[in-house]
């Protein structure tokens, strides 16, 4: 499994990347996606809303479940990938390049600083 260094992770399998623009996006992992399975829709009912950490943006259904996507960090979700409401196995195949889910603008982005690294994350899983 791919655990990008670059990247900061959630308990719930969400990774964030802070951009130079001073949005971050949002994705799920590599150890998520596979967990889930063939993942065949994404819902993302929140853009334009503002969120805190931890609550629910959006949700990914695999062909046998459904599960909550959260907000790594406090922000304001500004869109939704279009490559994934037309391909959403794209977070199957590329869950940290073409599968990222949103982007968002943080209200502070040092929240950041409070999740996890890539060897904090795989040591979660157990990878």
């Amino acid at each position: 499994m791919n655990f990008p260094a670059e990247l900061s992770y959630t308990q719930d399998h969400e990774w964030i990347r802070l951009e130079a623009d001073g949005t971050a996006v949002i994705g799920i992992t590599d150890f998520a996606q596979h967990e889930l399975g063939d993942i065949v829709y994404i819902d993302v009912a929140s853009i334009g809303q503002s969120l805190a950490k931890g609550d629910v943006f959006g949700s990914v259904e695999a062909v046998k479940t459904v599960s909550d996507l959260f907000l790594p960090i406090e922000g304001e979700v500004l869109e939704l990938n279009p490559a994934i409401e037309k391909s959403p196995e794209l977070l199957n195949t590329d869950p940290y390049g073409e599968g990222w889910i949103i982007r968002m603008k943080p209200v502070d982005a040092s929240q950041n600083d409070e999740l996890l690294t890539a060897d904090a994350y795989q040591e979660l899983v157990g990878a």
